[in-house]
C-alpha cells in the first residue's frame, strides 16, 4: 500500500516501528507536500477576494506550483521508501564468488546512488515552492500568513531532511559517483535558509 493511501494514524505507527521504511527520506516528501498543500490553500484564501486583489496573480502562480509539488511529492515519499528497499535487496544478493561480488557490488552502487536522487528531487522542488512562497507571503490575505509561516517551516524541514538522506548515501559511495549532487548541496542548503530566512521575517511583520 502507498503511504499517502494510509490513514495518519496507521502512517505514523509505520514509521514508529522498527521497519527501515518509511524513514526521514519519506517523512521530508511528506513535509513538503504538507507545505504546498497549506499553500494551496492560502492562494485560495487569496484569489476572488477584492482586499487582496494586488496578490491575486502571485497566488494563481503559486497555486499552479502548490499543485505540482503536491502531486510530485506523493510520489517521491513512494519512491524513497521503495529506493531504500532496494539498496537493502542488494545487499542481500549472492557473494560467493569474485563474479558475484563484483555484480553485488555495483548493484548496491546504483541503489545507493538511486537512493540519493530521490530525496534529491525533494529539496529542489522544495526550493521551487520557497520560491513561491516568498512573494506570496507579501501580497496573500493577511488573515492566513501564520499559515505561510508553517508552510515555509515545513518546506524549510522538507529540503533540509532531504538534503541530510542525499548525503549518507552519497557518503557510502566513491567520490565520482553523484558528484553533481554532492557539489550542489551546499547551493541548496544556502538558498534553502536565505529564502525562508525572508520569508519568516515578512511573516512576523504581518503577523
Amino acid at each position: 500500500m502507498s503511504w499517502i493511501d494510509m490513514k495518519m494514524i496507521d502512517f505514523q505507527a509505520s514509521l514508529a516501528s522498527r521497519a527501515a521504511t518509511p524513514g526521514g527520506g519519506t517523512v521530508s516528501a511528506v513535509a513538503l507536500g504538507q507545505s504546498a498543500a497549506l499553500v494551496a490553500m492560502v492562494t485560495e484564501l487569496t484569489i476572488g477576494n477584492d482586499k487582496w486583489r494586488e496578490g491575486w496573480e502571485i497566488s494563481k502562480s503559486a497555486k499552479i506550483k502548490a499543485d505540482h509539488v503536491m502531486l510530485q511529492t506523493n510520489d517521491l515519499a513512494d519512491d524513497d521508501s521503495k529506493a531504500f528497499d532496494q539498496v537493502m535487496g542488494a545487499f542481500k544478493l549472492p557473494k560467493s564468488n569474485d563474479i558475484e561480488m563484483a555484480a553485488r557490488r555495483e548493484s548496491i552502487r546504483q541503489a545507493t546512488l538511486e537512493a540519493a536522487e530521490v530525496p534529491y528531487k525533494t529539496a529542489t522542488l522544495a526550493i521551487e515552492l520557497l520560491k513561491e512562497i516568498l512573494p506570496l507571503s507579501e501580497y496573500c490575505n493577511a488573515n492566513a500568513i501564520s499559515d505561510v509561516g508553517v508552510a515555509t517551516l515545513l518546506a524549510t524541514a522538507g529540503c533540509k531532511g532531504a538534503l541530510f538522506n542525499v548525503e549518507i548515501n552519497l557518503n557510502s559511495l566513491p567520490v565520482e559517483l553523484g558528484q553533481d549532487m554532492r557539489s550542489n548541496i551546499p547551493y541548496i542548503s544556502e538558498e534553502c535558509r536565505a529564502i525562508s530566512k525572508e520569508i519568516m521575517h515578512i511573516v512576523k511583520s504581518r503577523l
